[in-house]
C-alpha cells in the first residue's frame, strides 16, 4: 500500500513513525514544506521525504491529510485534479466536515475523517472514523491501517466532535492527570523519576483492567476501597475538591471550542 502524509507536523509525524513500526506500507511518502523538519525519516527504507505535494499524492494510494484547518481547503483546491477512483482521502483535520471537503473535490471521492491521538507514535492511538463511502473495503482499509496503530471506531461523522475531545485533546487531559499524581508522589517523598514511573504505569494498569475485563471503572474502585480506608479518603477529599465536575466542564468547554472552529471554517 502507498500512502501519503500531506503536512507531516507533530501529528504526521506520530502517524508516521506507527505505520514505519508496523511495517504498514509498500511505500510512505511524507511531506512538509520545510523538509529539514523531517531529516529523521530520511534514510529509512521506501520512506521518501518531498516539499512537492503533488507528487507524493500523484504517487499514493491513500492519502492522509494532516494539516492545520485554515490550509485544508486550499490544499484540497490543488490536489482535486490530481485524484483518480483508486484514491482514498483520509482528513486528520478538526472541524472540518465530509460535506464540504466534497464539495473542493467531488462526492464520487472516498473521504474519511480519522481523528487519531498522538499515541499513535507508539501504536497505542484510539482513533475514530467517519466515511462517505459505500465501499466496505475502503474503511476496511482504513480501519486495518489505524488497527495498526491502537485501536479504531467507526462512528457518525455528528460525534466526530466529540470523539476529537474525547481522543485527541483527551491525551492532553491524562497527561495533566499523570503530571498531578507525579506532583503528589514527590511531595509524599519521591523522587522525580520515581514519581513519574510510579504514575505511569499506575494509569496503563488501571486502563488495562478495564480493557481486559470489560468492567465498569467503579468495580475496580470498590475492589480497592474499604470502610474507613486511606482510598475512599482520598476519593472523597477529591470529589469535595471537584475532580470530577472540573474534568467534565473542561472536556465541554473543549467541545464547544471545537463547534466554534467549525462554524469558523
Amino acid at each position: 500500500m502507498k500512502i501519503a502524509i500531506i503536512g507531516t507536523g507533530n501529528l504526521g509525524k506520530s502517524i508516521a513513525k506507527g505505520l514505519i513500526q508496523n511495517n504498514s506500507f509498500s511505500q510512505l511518502f511524507l511531506t512538509k514544506r520545510n523538509i529539514e523538519e523531517l531529516n529523521e525519516f530520511k534514510e529509512l527504507p521506501n520512506v521518501f521525504i518531498s516539499s512537492n505535494n503533488k507528487e507524493a499524492i500523484t504517487a499514493s494510494d491513500v492519502l492522509i491529510f494532516a494539516v492545520q484547518p485554515t490550509h485544508l481547503e486550499a490544499l484540497l483546491k490543488e490536489t482535486d485534479s490530481l485524484l483518480s477512483d483508486n484514491h482514498i482521502v483520509i482528513s486528520t483535520v478538526a472541524g472540518f466536515s465530509i460535506e464540504k471537503m466534497e464539495a473542493l473535490i467531488g462526492s464520487d471521492t472516498t473521504i474519511i475523517r480519522a481523528m487519531p491521538n498522538t499515541a499513535i507514535a507508539v501504536g497505542k492511538s484510539m482513533t475514530c472514523l467517519s466515511g462517505n463511502t459505500q465501499k466496505k473495503e475502503d474503511l476496511k482499509i482504513a480501519t486495518t491501517i489505524f488497527n495498526q496503530l491502537g485501536t479504531s471506531m467507526i462512528i457518525p461523522e455528528n460525534q466526530m466532535q466529540a470523539a476529537t475531545v474525547i481522543c485527541a485533546s483527551g491525551i492532553a487531559f491524562w497527561m495533566r492527570l499523570i503530571r498531578a499524581t507525579t506532583q503528589a508522589a514527590i511531595q509524599l517523598g519521591f523522587d522525580a523519576k520515581e514519581a513519574q514511573e510510579l504514575a505511569m504505569h499506575t494509569s496503563e494498569g488501571a486502563a488495562n483492567l478495564l480493557i481486559a475485563t470489560g468492567n465498569h471503572p467503579e468495580e475496580e474502585i470498590d475492589k480497592v476501597t474499604t470502610p474507613k480506608g486511606c482510598t475512599i479518603e482520598g476519593l472523597n477529599e477529591m470529589e469535595h475538591k471537584g475532580l470530577s465536575a472540573a474534568l467534565i466542564q473542561g472536556m465541554v468547554a473543549s467541545f464547544n471550542k471545537i463547534n466554534t472552529i467549525k462554524k469558523e471554517n
